[in-house]
């Protein structure tokens, strides 16, 4: 912990920031379909927009529909496409001061298509590290990837602990195993848990979560981002696992968009976009605050996981090479099992 006690501190500028709720931090878990995509907003207007999604349209109707007037700050947990695609919007429409990554470029067009909007919008490159980013006054504290990780996207995912009072929300990308098993090493327990929401690991995937890091993480609501896809996420093994800890499950595919609404000193509310929100695991969390709120307008629909027959219709999509985790790659194409297909 010494080390997390001389972290680099970061403060935002307040030049971009836009209308705030006074007092509340919110955290909107949005509805991009299969892919990740968070919205965090200070109770003084501080914006930063952690993962983006996989679809560009999607996510300028998402940024729309919730009035998003700036953005100070963009973070990709890591370069898999759909985490990022909906960062390029993003990045060009607001034009945030950082750009949080793992500093481990992904070959694909999505990433390059990213990097020269940032580029071109100006935004500084910043590459993890142990530091706390302040967004207002909600101390964010970056889980850097840990020393010694293959070159591989998904273990070098870039986690964010998010803290406002009491209230702590844990988001780690699409970690596996390797990583995870890391921080553990890196980080006590009494720095990673409890928290009161946390965001299932790489869709609720088997390789994500496992039962010795939530014993330390204790999540007591777990989000899953989660759309239409061919790798049953979220599977059985992740839902079991949350379930042994007790944690309430919202999922982006059946809720719509998760919105958390955190009162200053660390009393929260769970809304969601449709169908009866959930209880949140505290008795603090206000009814009136849970009540549904009205339906949003239409936007885009995400395309469903793409699925290439062959390797000659994924270079037709510009997607190839596919690599495992990434939508649309098919073992029956990685022909040498090395993990991209389509080479």
């Amino acid at each position: 912990m010494k080390r997390l006690l001389t972290l680099a501190l970061l403060s935002l500028g307040l030049s971009s920031a836009q209308a705030p709720n006074p007092g509340v931090l919110t955290l909107r878990f949005l509805d991009v379909g299969q892919g990740d995509a968070v919205l965090i907003t200070s109770p003084e207007g501080k914006s930063l927009l952690y993962d983006g999604g996989r679809s560009e349209p999607r996510m300028q109707a998402l940024l729309r529909q919730y009035a998003v007037k700036s953005l100070d700050l963009v973070a990709a947990s890591h370069g898999d496409a759909d985490h990022i695609i909906g960062l390029t919007p993003a990045v060009t429409l607001y034009r945030p001061k950082f750009f949080l990554n793992n500093g481990l470029a992904a070959n694909t067009q999505a990433w390059g298509t990213l990097v020269s909007a940032a580029q071109k919008a100006g935004t500084q490159g910043l590459v993890a590290r142990d530091q706390v980013i302040n967004l207002g006054s909600v101390k964010v504290t970056v889980l850097a990837p840990p020393p010694g990780m293959p070159r591989e996207q998904n273990v070098n995912s870039v986690g964010l602990l998010v803290q406002y009072g009491t209230f702590r929300a844990l988001m780690t990308g699409d970690s596996e195993t390797a990583e995870t098993q890391a921080w553990l090493k890196k980080y006590p327990a009494s720095f990673l848990g409890p928290v009161d929401v946390y965001k299932s690991i790489h869709h609720g995937a088997k390789n994500g979560d496992s039962a010795a890091w939530l014993a330390a993480v204790r999540p007591r609501n777990v989000v899953i981002g989660v759309g239409p896809n061919n790798y049953g996420h979220p599977t059985a093994e992740a839902l079991a696992l949350y379930r042994r800890v007790n944690a309430a499950v919202y999922r982006t595919d059946l809720q719509g968009t998760v919105t958390v609404v955190v009162q200053p000193g660390g009393r929260f509310a769970i809304l969601t976009e449709r169908g009866a929100p959930m209880p949140a695991n505290r008795s603090a969390a206000s009814p009136a605050a849970a009540a549904a709120p009205a339906r949003p307008p239409a936007i885009p629909p995400t395309p469903a996981t793409p699925g290439y027959r062959s390797c000659a219709e994924a270079r037709a999509a510009e997607a190839a090479p596919l690599r495992r985790g990434q939508p649309g790659y098919n073992p029956a194409l990685d022909r040498d099992r090395d993990g991209v297909a389509c080479e």
